[in-house]
């Protein structure tokens, strides 16, 4: 399995993509800022100029039915927002 696992795409990262060149991506927990920039350059054919990273917890709920507590929870994932260079974009719909 890759480092990158599914784009983002969302109103949010999409706007930020038209405005700032930032694209969001799901990774994997354990790769770093340079392994994604890496990979990102590597997948798509691009320059990476900056790498941030966000690590999201699990998030559990429960929830009162008639039959009773039904518990689930979330998966953690880690997000990484890559900023490219200038003029350069990447286009998410062509490359999935």
């Amino acid at each position: 399995m890759g480092i990158i696992i599914k784009p983002i795409i969302t109103e949010k990262i999409t706007k930020d993509g038209e405005v700032f060149n930032r694209f969001g991506f799901i990774v994997d927990k354990r790769a770093n800022k340079i392994q994604i920039k890496n990979a990102v350059e590597a997948a798509y054919s691009v320059s990476v100029v900056e790498v941030n990273t966000m690590n999201y917890r699990a998030d559990r709920s429960v929830k009162y039915t008639k039959s009773g507590l039904i518990t689930g929870k979330t998966n953690a994932y880690k997000k990484a927002i890559v900023q490219v260079k200038e003029g350069e974009t990447i286009d998410f719909y062509n490359n999935i």
